[in-house]
């Protein structure tokens, strides 16, 4: 029979994001439910991601300063590359 390792507090600080996202291995998912049965300062980790994430959740990002496009663009160009009149 397999034993389950259950994470340390320091292993949960790493988890709790893929925790909330879905994105753990069933056997991690189930460690880590282990843990924050049994955790309450996890617990508490866990419920403040879970609102952070929420509450964030519907925030669009914000827009990039006006000509930073450009700037990119031109940064990863070679040099005399993308200038006006140019090739």
């Amino acid at each position: 029979m397999c034993e389950a390792v259950i994470p340390t507090c320091r292993d949960m600080a790493e988890l709790v994001t893929g925790y909330l996202e879905g994105t753990l291995s069933i056997r991690t998912r189930a460690a880590a439910r282990l843990h924050l049965a049994v955790c309450d300062a996890c617990t508490r980790y866990y419920d403040q991601m879970r609102r952070t994430i929420r509450l964030l959740g519907g925030t669009p990002p914000p827009a990039p300063p006006e000509g930073a496009e450009e700037r990119v663009i031109r940064a990863a160009l070679p040099p005399g590359q993308g200038e006006s009149g140019g090739s």
